[in-house]
């Protein structure tokens, strides 16, 4: 198993990486969305000067569509690696707490059925804690299964 990655390795990555990440901070301030509006202002004061030609009209189409192409794949890029950060330190708390189930590590890799199934699991754990009628205690679905059987004998032997 590799050692995880330190923070030393963060210099090493590469150009493109540095360039999207700048770029996509940039592309949501305030500067850059007051920038494409006054781009967009000038090419519609423009629209007498070129008779609002059809060449006028696919200045900004054009322009409007390559930007938006290109940020497409950057904001993706920048989600794809916050969500990767964030299962990280959910995992990292999952592996960390005593009680927490260690299958839900990864839990973003399982397939549709496998989340659905834990989803039914889930569902069955809050119907439990409802019925405990007391919302401070928490435990896993296997807890909450061996303490619903233990409630049940104890009723039934009542």
């Amino acid at each position: 198993m590799l050692p995880p990655p330190t923070a030393s390795a963060a210099p090493t990555s590469s150009f493109f990486a540095r360039f999207a990440a700048r770029i996509t901070a940039w592309s949501g301030t305030t500067m850059a969305f007051c920038l494409a509006l006054a781009l967009v202002a000038v090419w519609a004061a423009t629209g007498p000067l070129f008779n609002y030609s059809a060449t006028w009209q696919l200045v900004i189409n054009t322009g409007t569509t390559i930007i938006t192409f290109l940020m497409v794949f950057l904001i993706q890029r920048a989600q794809n690696k916050d969500s990767l950060v964030l299962h990280l330190k959910l995992n990292e708390l999952i592996a960390a707490h005593k009680g927490a189930s260690n299958r839900l590590i990864n839990a973003q890799d399982f397939t549709e059925d496998e989340i659905n199934l834990l989803h039914q699991y889930f569902c069955l754990l809050a119907a439990k804690a409802k019925l405990d009628h007391d919302l401070g205690r928490t435990h896993s679905v296997e807890e909450a299964e061996e303490n619903h059987q233990e409630k049940r004998r104890a009723r039934s032997h009542k």
